[in-house]
């Protein structure tokens, strides 16, 4: 990725729960950091090929100070277990920043559904729609009562936020919060992936609003070769079938910011000029998909045999 990181100190470093690291992080002159909504994420850089995107989860009125939490998982693939292990207050951090694909779009009303660390995009925008009146209730599942993070901040919100752990309540009751949604409500709702799948499936279309750490996967069409002419450049590539469209612009020497490369942060979303991409990401709408007006270069292909993208 092409654009630069900046140096941030931790600040702090506690535990939110149980196996949930939460990290303060500073800039080490105490300059105000960028500013940031309720969604955003950064992206930190803790080694050579190791960076992993984690939601803002503090106060966007808070300059001064950025909060990430950080679940540690057994079978991830080492960014957890390197933060939990190695990362120390007064070490310093490559952090890009801010992006924002899970954004809090005005609405009359509010559906959040929260399961384990999926409770980080939310809670800033809970805090948001309280500040400006805007109804709202939350279910949170988690594991056990203990893994479940914030539930003290939680706590001041009183019964609009019902807290499920699993041990306690079985699976989270998603009727309760999903079959009687106010026209013009919007759900949102972040969590592991067979917690979004049942969201999806009781929302109609329109009304849910997502954000996954993992990829779902999307095969809607061919994995055959086509041309992408970048209309900035001046260029036009032929992508093989084994190739994403990202490598293949990379390869060619062009500058594209990107992250994840999963199809989960957004960050190397990209306008389509012309032609029909095939999405295959985990953060577009449907009605997104539909307009065909962007598309995730790290995932997503082309459904006929060409693309015009304004690169």
């Amino acid at each position: 990725m092409s654009e630069a990181a900046s140096q941030l100190v931790v600040a702090q470093r506690e535990f939110a729960a149980e196996g949930v690291l939460a990290l303060t992080l500073r800039h080490p002159l105490g300059e105000p950091l960028p500013a940031w909504e309720p969604g955003a994420h950064v992206d930190v850089v803790l080694g050579p090929g190791l960076e992993r995107q984690y939601s803002l989860c503090g106060d966007p009125a808070d300059r001064s100070a950025w909060r990430i939490a950080v679940l540690r998982e057994a079978a991830g693939r080492g960014g957890s277990a390197h933060v939990h292990e190695q990362v120390r207050e007064g070490d310093k951090l490559r952090v890009r920043d801010p992006r924002n694909a899970f954004r809090l779009e005005p609405a009359p009303g509010y559906r959040f559904v929260a399961g384990g660390i999926g409770i980080t995009p939310i809670l800033p925008m809970l805090a948001a729609a309280e500040a400006a009146g805007t109804p709202w209730t939350l279910l949170y599942g988690g594991r056990t009562r203990r893994s479940m993070a914030f539930t003290g901040e939680l706590a001041r919100y009183g019964d609009r936020v019902t807290l499920a752990p699993e041990d306690e309540t079985g699976l989270l009751d998603l009727p309760s919060v999903l079959d009687d949604v106010p026209e013009g409500t919007l759900v949102y709702c972040c969590g592991p992936g067979p917690l979004l799948d049942a969201v999806e499936a009781r929302c109609p279309s329109g009304v849910l609003r997502v954000e996954r750490f993992r990829p779902k996967e999307r095969r809607s069409g061919g994995d055959g070769a086509f041309e992408v002419e970048l209309a900035r450049s001046g260029r036009t590539l032929t992508v093989a079938p084994d190739v994403s469209v990202l490598d293949a612009v990379r390869a060619a020497g062009v500058e594209v910011l990107y992250s994840c490369t999963e199809g989960t942060c957004g960050t190397c979303e990209t306008d389509v000029l012309e032609g029909e991409p095939d999405h295959r990401d985990s953060v577009l709408t449907d009605e997104e998909r539909a307009a065909g007006e962007t598309m995730l270069i790290c995932v997503s292909r082309c459904r006929g045999g060409r693309l015009v993208l304004d690169l």
